[in-house]
């Protein structure tokens, strides 16, 4: 996938100016080479990292007043304004094709658990994204985790049990569970979690409690120094 973008010539103040008109700043930069400043179409930037996430190479493709030039490219960072919530700011990172690289893919969870359904069982998802080293466009945009293969409670499903594509190396312990099944809660497990206080209950009453005893000795203090002193004979 292609992402066209252009070299900016506008810095500072005037960036402002530049996101007005649908276009946001963005840097490119990798090892050994140059660091460029860009801008880049929101619109086109949008529809590019909905499919690419930040683990699928994109060929970005950099238009100058004479020429167009295409650098292969991971989308690094993406900083959102924290009142609006709009893009900001884009980094870039340029990747060398016959170097690997290590990245984290994150897990693609899909269909339903027949322990879930049948056994009125509990899924717990343990692990969201995993470890990997590969060539940059052998990365896969996500591992798919089929929830289907969970028939039975507290059976999981572990890395190695993955479709994992042989190019890829996994960095992690290939035992690790992504997701398991637990068994219900039992009446007793559920009534005791009831009655288990809040955390905030607890700080509350504890500050009650010093509150009350600095009170005590307060009062103490008070009626001691207003003692009258029994007089020498």
């Amino acid at each position: 996938m292609e992402l066209s973008v252009q070299k900016r010539e506008v810095f500072g103040r005037k960036v402002e100016e530049l996101r007005k008109s649908g276009l946001v700043p963005a840097e490119l930069y990798g090892r050994g080479i140059e660091n460029l400043h860009l801008s880049v179409a929101v619109k086109d930037f949008n529809k590019i990292f909905k499919q690419a996430g930040e683990n699928t190479m994109v060929d970005l493709v950099i238009d100058s007043a004479t020429s167009k030039e295409k650098r292969p490219v991971l989308i690094y960072n993406v900083q959102n304004d924290p009142v609006t919530d709009q893009i900001a700011s884009i980094d870039f990172y340029q990747v060398r094709l016959d170097e690997r690289i290590k990245i984290s893919v994150p897990l693609e969870f899909f269909g339903e658990a027949p322990a879930v359904k049948n056994k009125s069982g509990i899924l717990v998802k343990t692990i969201q994204a995993v470890d990997v080293e590969a060539l940059p466009d052998k990365i896969p945009h996500s591992i798919r985790v089929d929830l289907g293969r969970l028939s039975e409670l507290d059976r999981g499903i572990a890395i190695k049990d993955l479709d994992i594509p042989p190019e890829v190396k996994i960095l992690v312990d290939l035992e690790n569970v992504v997701a398991i099944v637990k068994p219900p809660l039992s009446q007793e497990q559920e009534e005791a979690l009831a009655q288990k206080p809040a955390v905030e209950e607890v700080k509350v009453e504890t500050e009650e409690k010093k509150a009350a005893r600095a009170a005590k000795t307060e009062e103490k203090t008070g009626e001691a120094q207003a003692a009258p002193t029994e007089s020498k004979k």
